[in-house]
């Protein structure tokens, strides 16, 4: 039993790296282009309800991910594989700091309303800047989910909660 939640934990918590990977990379793929394009009159539907609704939902991933992720850390405690999330940990933390301190006022002043078409392509600019910053900070994230993933079926140690078999592949001629 003990096993299966701590592979239910580590699996939440590859989840959500993954939400955010793919959340951001989309922002920037696919936002970001489009962002000279938009006015005074445009931005606003292009932007301020998406964000206000991802910002809602990934408060309380961001509140999933730290539990899980300290869950992931005492498990792996003793291993090599304590890095993985404490790498995303350390991410999340970072990422989170990074969102209160210098996005949010950029999205605040988005919400509130701007007219002025230079201030609208500065805040916009250094939005993107730093969502590119975050964005690889996620990116980092789910790179360290997926090495422990990895690594634990190239060394076949299932999840290294007890159990020890080796994986192998007999090739019969």
């Amino acid at each position: 039993m003990r096993k299966r939640l701590l592979i239910t934990n580590h699996a939440l918590l590859f989840l959500c790296t993954a939400m955010y990977l793919g959340t951001g990379w989309s922002l920037v793929l696919f936002s970001f282009p489009v962002a000279p394009e938009l006015t005074v009159d445009t931005y606003y539907m292009q932007f301020v309800p998406q964000v206000t609704a991802a910002t809602e939902f990934f408060t309380v991933m961001t509140n999933v991910m730290l539990v899980t992720a300290l869950v992931m850390v005492w498990a792996e405690w003793r291993t090599a594989y304590r890095w993985a999330p404490i790498t995303v940990l350390l991410g999340v933390v970072a990422a989170t700091a990074l969102t209160l301190l210098f996005i949010f006022p950029y999205n605040e002043a988005m919400r509130e309303g701007i007219t002025d078409p230079a201030v609208l392509d500065d805040t916009l600019s250094r939005w993107m800047r730093l969502n590119v910053i975050r964005v690889s900070i996620w990116t980092v994230e789910w790179a360290a989910m997926m090495v422990y993933f990895a690594a634990k079926v190239y060394y076949g140690h299932p999840m290294g909660l007890g159990a020890t078999h080796n994986i192998t592949t007999e090739v019969t001629t």
